[in-house]
C-alpha cells in the first residue's frame, strides 16, 4: 500500500550544512520527522555543492517518513556567484555592478534548465540574462554596452536632480536670510487662515 503524502515543505538550505537548529528545525520540527536523519541525508546529497544554496522539496508521509527532491540553486544566487559579488544593484538595470561572460550565462542556463519554463538552453539563457539585467549584471557581448549606456543616462539624471535640489535649497536659504535681515517674519502655510479666524472671532 502506497504511503500518503500529508505535507510538502519547501526549504532553501546551504549545501552540506543542514542542522536541526533554526531554520531547518523550526520548519521541520512540527512535522514530526527525524531531524537528524534528514540533515544527514541532505548533507550527504549536497556535499559536492558546498557553499551553494540548494532549494529542497520535502515530502512528508503519514507514517512520518520523508523523501526530498533537490532543485538547482536560485538564478540570482548563481549570477552573483559567477559575477563574484555579494549583492545585486539597488537600482536594477540603472546601475551596472558586474559583468558575466556568455560562457557563464550558458552554464547558469544549463544548470537551471530543468527548473525553468524553457524549451532549450537558448531560451533559458534569455531568461537568465533578463534576471541578470534586473540585478545590474551585464552579459559580455550581449547587453553590456546597452546597459552601460542606460546606467550613464540614469547617473546623469541623478546628478541633474541633485543639482536642482541644491539650487532650490540655496534659494530657500537666501530668502530666509533676507527675511531675517529685514526683520520680516516669513509666513508659514496656514498662518493666514488662523489670522482670518481670529479676526472673525473678534468681530
Amino acid at each position: 500500500m502506497a504511503k500518503e503524502v500529508v505535507r510538502k515543505i519547501n526549504l532553501q538550505i546551504e549545501a552540506g550544512k543542514a542542522t536541526p537548529a533554526p531554520p531547518v528545525g523550526t520548519v521541520l520540527g512540527p512535522a514530526g520527522i527525524n531531524l537528524g536523519d534528514f540533515c544527514s541525508k541532505f548533507n550527504e546529497a549536497t556535499r559536492d555543492k558546498m557553499g551553494d544554496i540548494i532549494p529542497c522539496d520535502i515530502y512528508i508521509y503519514d507514517d512520518r517518513s520523508f523523501d526530498f527532491v533537490l532543485k538547482s540553486s536560485p538564478a540570482p544566487f548563481l549570477i552573483k556567484k559567477a559575477a563574484k559579488i555579494q549583492k545585486a544593484s539597488k537600482k536594477g538595470a540603472n546601475e551596472i555592478v558586474a559583468t558575466i561572460t556568455q560562457k557563464q550565462l550558458r552554464e547558469i542556463a544549463e544548470a537551471k534548465l530543468q527548473d525553468l519554463n524553457a524549451y532549450d538552453v537558448e531560451a533559458a539563457m534569455r531568461s537568465i540574462a533578463g534576471t541578470a539585467r534586473n540585478m545590474g549584471v551585464a552579459v559580455e557581448g550581449v547587453n553590456d554596452a546597452e546597459l552601460k549606456e542606460q546606467a550613464a543616462e540614469a547617473e546623469a539624471l541623478e546628478k541633474e536632480q541633485a543639482k536642482r535640489e541644491a539650487e532650490l535649497a540655496s534659494l530657500e536659504a537666501e530668502a530666509k536670510e533676507m527675511a531675517e535681515a529685514a526683520n520680516v517674519e516669513v509666513p508659514v502655510h496656514g498662518d493666514e487662515e488662523e489670522a482670518s479666524a481670529e479676526t472673525e472671532e473678534e468681530n
